[in-house]
């Protein structure tokens, strides 16, 4: 008997309906001090709806991270692609619309995240190493396309204003309840999202078990770049303009989903990670937009935090993870 009822207690301390009210609950009691510190501008509606549109496309980068992890696996070159694929929003948008707007960011993204991945399994050289360099290629290509005369006319210009609906309210809503619907049965109810968190766990034990890794790996990598591909179409129609980064300074776009998808990874013991993401997104774009209110400079002291952040969230998730290489 006393053993049943310490079960009992136990299950009783880990109901994540239970943690997810409370998780709920200090969200809002948070976002009241921080209303109460601003003179009541924070939860005004427009505040909210800059937090929201702002957080939407890092929220679906982070679910691709999340393949990523689960897999073994990271990306540093997805900043690049992110680029890339914005600009073939923009292009394909201009020229054909709403179609060309999905077509183009969705095309570029899925094909250079799968070439990542016939990369990283057939080379097998380190993802760190491949990724950087990569990095490198990706901006390279992205400064040739905007500086050369016969593509800049296309590139260097902004998105047509009547095919920016996806990256703004109530549209870019729906598109992250469709995708998180998606990433969540895919990850959770199909075998290759079994396959995937398995491959992650212990690739020679999944393999023996009868996991095709190969076809596992190829895709996972197609799953993050439909997902990389989506975040660029949100991106570019929230943002209307895309500038290319050089001397790996892409790199700067991944590190709020990187902080996202990592507390995420904290919340998982209680929370499926999927669930996570949204709510991380949007508690770390809140507390960006809080230092904001306080005059904390953007390019500066935000950037220290940020990365603050990211190492902590990466020592907190990763407690007690021996050999931790990712």
């Amino acid at each position: 008997m006393p053993k049943k009822l310490s079960n009992k207690n136990q299950t009783e301390r880990h109901n994540p309906i239970l943690f997810f009210i409370c998780f709920i609950a200090v969200i809002v009691i948070v976002a009241l001090i921080a209303d109460y510190l601003t003179d009541g501008t924070f939860i005004q509606i427009t505040n909210l709806n800059v937090i929201i549109s702002n957080s939407i496309y890092p929220c679906i980068i982070a679910w691709a991270l999340c393949f990523f992890f689960a897999a073994g696996y990271y990306d540093l070159s997805l900043g690049g692609i992110v680029v890339l694929a914005s600009f073939g929003t923009c292009v394909l948008g201009n020229l054909y619309g709403y179609p060309g707007v999905i077509i183009g960011g969705m095309a570029v993204g899925t094909l250079l995240v799968l070439l990542n991945f016939t990369i990283f399994v057939f080379a097998r050289v380190p993802t760190w190493i491949t990724s950087l360099s990569l990095t490198l290629i990706y901006e390279g290509i992205a400064i040739y396309l905007r500086a050369n005369p016969y593509t800049k006319q296309y590139i260097d210009v902004a998105l047509g204003k009547n095919y920016r609906a996806i990256g703004n309210a109530p549209w870019n809503i729906y598109l992250l309840i469709a995708i998180f619907i998606i990433v969540y049965l895919v990850y959770y109810r199909t075998n290759i999202g079994l396959n995937i968190r398995a491959l992650g766990g212990n690739k020679e034990v999944s393999r023996a078990l009868g996991v095709n890794t190969v076809k596992t790996l190829m895709l996972t990598g197609l799953i993050c770049g439909l997902l990389i591909g989506a975040s660029s179409v949100v991106q570019q129609s929230y943002n209307a303009r895309t500038t290319p980064a050089t001397a790996l300074t892409s790199l700067q776009l991944m590190f709020k989903p990187l902080a996202i998808a990592l507390l995420a990874q904290i919340l998982q013991k209680r929370m499926s990670i999927i669930v996570a993401v949204p709510f991380c997104s949007i508690i770390i774009y809140g507390v960006f937009n809080l230092m904001t209110f306080f005059h904390v400079p953007t390019s500066t002291l935000q950037d220290v935090f940020l990365c603050v952040f990211v190492i902590a969230f990466g020592l907190v998730g990763q407690r007690g993870v021996k050999e931790v290489v990712k």
